[in-house]
């Protein structure tokens, strides 16, 4: 009888640990489809992706972009995957030489927070 207790116990550990896992899940998959975004990953996607295009100050020019401080998500999007603009956007710069960039997928709503005004 005494094995059926850590049994049970085993069990409920298992499930408890099988449940954290889906929440961890739903959080990505919410963040993957246009969610809320972390703002200290879209930090490190900034410093690591486009500050040498743009100023490590995103609310300021950097040598080749603009600053992008305050962009909405569709016009990070916009960008950053498609290399266009959202419907009726009027560019700062009448450039195109951001290419895409498309490794930042996951990143956009990561990216999105961090620009947040």
């Amino acid at each position: 009888m005494r094995w059926m207790g850590w049994t049970l116990f085993v069990l409920a550990v298992a499930v408890a640990v099988s449940l954290t896992g889906c929440g961890e899940k739903s959080k990505e998959t919410s963040v993957a489809s246009g969610g809320i975004g972390d703002p200290e990953k879209g930090r490190r996607v900034y410093m690591a992706t486009c500050i040498s295009c743009h100023n490590p100050d995103p609310s300021k020019d950097g040598p080749i972009g603009p600053a992008i401080k305050g962009s909405s998500r569709e016009l990070i999007e916009a960008r950053v995957l498609y290399q266009s603009y959202p419907p009726g956007y009027t560019p700062k710069r009448k450039t195109a030489l951001m290419p895409k960039q498309p490794q930042l997928a996951k990143d956009i709503s990561n990216l999105a927070a961090y620009l947040a005004p």
